[in-house]
């Protein structure tokens, strides 16, 4: 037991103790109240484990509490509490659907809270509706302090029943854009706490106001912060759970800051303090996400997952406290909620909010091509071809033509080194000795110069691409695109397929056989092979990653993309096999002695030396003479 927790129990002790002073003719009743405190917190741990500023008597409702009530106790608590606060403590939950185009929104009385989201355009990999929480797992609780006597008492509105405001038809009509409704929990005869969601006819963000009506003289003046708890459950939508779980965590972000922060990946328990002001906090999934969006900023907070068990048909238990400011003029709140897909041209409607981006395209260079080269390409033949196989199929050619000036560049710099290979031998047996190192790549680099090669030639061209590459990677597992969409012996794209369900299961590779995961590797064994026999020759270094290349690069692969988006093994597969026909391709084009005639002719003019060349060269004839001191 904490320091904290120690002086709340001290401080209600006294004040117990003056209540009894003060009338004791009422000592029997307010002992079975206390008595129905402590037994209900008992049932409610996460009550007792708040931080409690003042003395503050905290009423929960539940079965347990319900049997333990007698006449006087309940007598003692409605006078504590008020009639209506009292009265607000039992009722039974009742649940009321409003549905948009998009989504049904269930809501429910106890708490007033949004108790489960369906959204209408979407199934789980299962063909069931897809439920972004369930109503048993969802919590929504606003905390502050009213007066009352010499008590300043906490109300949760979590533990209370709250009320339509009135007859509210919940069904959109005919031209109706959009519609409100209230629940509202009565605090005094003439004072409420309103819950105002407004619901669009088009669209996944819920307006959501707390209205604090005739609460002034009623809140506590050493009311300081007041503190929001908002908690779900978010199940397995997807195909496979470690797929799922690499993508769902908690993101926030900061006021005015264009980026995402979030907790990270784990397979356990996570949790962060943030003391900071934070514009919004998303429980967010592999494809969905919930989004609580404060219209002023929270001052500060705290963030939890604990993540379940791969057979428990649930991911992860989402977890947020936080604080709104507090002032005796506050009389209402501005929030929003976010239910809905985590799709880049939806989230990015609510661009000044930087929702979009929850999409992990990757950052600068990486993000860049995703936005405005694979996006764009995408969302455009999306619109004319249904078969998404077909569409990355056109995608890959497309960005192969994109680049291919620069696979054929770099395979022209590798043709040109392979020629250069007899002289380069000639002048590693001139200068057969360790001292004589400078000598030699002195006499390389003039080599290099007068045939009209740049040793890098082959290699940057390939760093080029190699955004490219990682931005494929970053795009397929994000696409919700592909989120269902079956192709050949695939059932869904945005995971991993399987031919072959293992009956054990093998680190780091799974339980299944992923066909797209092996024929890509065969692919890169293919390619690699074609390569290394290409490059071998370029140097003595090349000879000695054959290991590396030709098989333990395809095996690490087979590995990593077993579990993976069978859309991405898929994409890496057809470009691997359009990248091993341009290599025959550029074979037939580029005839070898014309290069090498071409590159003799080259040898016999004068070059003008470029000033990098300029200063490298003076550089290695600096180095050459201080060699010499030595």
């Amino acid at each position: 037991m904490d320091k904290k927790t120690l002086l709340g129990l001290l401080i209600i002790g006294v004040i117990l103790f003056s209540f009894s002073w003060y009338n004791s003719k009422q000592q029997s009743q307010f002992d079975e109240a206390k008595t129905l405190v402590d037994s209900l917190n008992a049932a409610n741990a996460a009550a007792v484990q708040q931080t409690q500023k003042v003395e503050k008597i905290t009423v929960t409702n539940s079965p347990a509490g319900d049997s333990l009530r007698t006449a006087q106790a309940e007598q003692a608590l409605e006078r504590h509490l008020g009639s209506s606060l009292f009265q607000a403590t039992k009722g039974t939950e009742t649940f009321y659907t409003v549905e948009n185009d998009l989504m049904k929104i269930r809501f429910s009385n106890k708490g007033g809270r949004v108790a489960s989201v369906e959204l209408k355009d979407y199934k789980t990999y299962g063909g069931q509706p897809l439920v972004l929480f369930a109503d048993t797992t969802s919590v929504f609780d606003l905390s502050f302090f009213i007066k009352q006597g010499y008590n300043d008492a906490q109300i949760r509105t979590g533990d209370y029943y709250f009320t339509p405001a009135e007859a509210t038809d919940l069904t959109f009509g005919a031209g109706q854009e959009q519609k409100e409704f209230v629940l509202r929990l009565p605090v005094d005869s003439a004072a409420y706490v309103d819950y105002v969601y407004t619901i669009r006819k088009d669209n996944y963000m819920i307006d959501f106001d707390v209205r604090f009506v005739g609460m002034q003289q009623i809140l506590s003046p050493n009311q300081g912060d007041m503190e929001i708890t908002w908690q779900n459950v978010g199940p397995q939508n997807e195909k496979g759970f470690e797929n799922e779980n690499r993508y769902t965590t908690i993101a926030y972000n900061y006021p005015g800051d264009d980026g995402i922060e979030e907790l990270g990946i784990s397979n356990e328990t996570k949790e962060e303090t943030i003391n900071s002001k934070i514009k919004w906090v998303a429980f967010k999934q592999q494809f969905f996400s919930s989004i609580l969006i404060a219209g002023d900023d929270f001052q500060n907070g705290s963030v939890k997952f604990t993540t379940f068990a791969p057979t428990a048909r649930e991911i992860k238990t989402f977890h947020t406290q936080l604080a709104v400011p507090y002032t005796p003029q506050t009389d209402h709140y501005d929030f929003s909620f976010y239910f809905g897909p985590n799709k880049y041209s939806t989230l990015k409607k609510y661009d000044d909010l930087h929702l979009q981006k929850l999409v992990p395209l990757g950052g600068w260079i990486i993000g860049w091509v995703n936005r405005w080269l694979v996006i764009p390409t995408f969302d455009f033949l999306g619109k004319y071809i249904s078969n998404y196989g077909l569409i990355i199929l056109l995608l890959t050619i497309f960005i192969k033509i994109i680049i291919s000036p620069l696979t054929y560049k770099s395979y022209l710099s590798t043709a040109k080194m392979r020629l250069l290979k007899p002289e380069m031998d000639k002048l590693n047996e001139k200068y057969p000795k360790q001292e004589d190192a400078m000598k030699k790549q002195q006499a390389m680099m003039a080599l290099y110069k007068s045939a009209g090669v740049n040793p890098m030639g082959g290699c940057i061209p390939m760093l080029i691409q190699f955004p490219i590459l990682i931005a494929m990677f970053r795009f397929f597992p994000a696409s919700i695109e592909l989120r269902g969409k079956s192709f050949l012996w695939a059932d869904d794209l945005s995971s991993y397929d399987s031919i072959l369900h293992l009956p054990f299961n093998i680190p780091f590779y799974g339980d299944h056989v992923s066909l797209f995961a092996l024929l890509m590797a065969v692919s890169v064994f293919i390619s690699s092979k074609i390569n290394y026999a290409q490059t071998a020759g370029a140097g003595p270094q090349m000879a000695g990653m054959k290991f590396m290349m030709l098989y333990l690069m395809p095996l690490m692969l087979l590995f990593w993309f077993n579990n993976y988006s069978s859309g991405l093994s898929y994409y890496y597969l057809v470009s691997n096999i359009i990248t091993i026909g341009q290599t025959y391709a550029f074979r037939y084009i580029v005839n070898e002695d014309k290069l090498h005639h071409r590159m003799k002719e080259n040898a016999k003019k004068p070059r003008k030396l470029s000033k990098f060349q300029q200063r490298y060269e003076e550089m290695m004839k600096q180095r050459e003479q201080m060699a010499r001191k030595r």
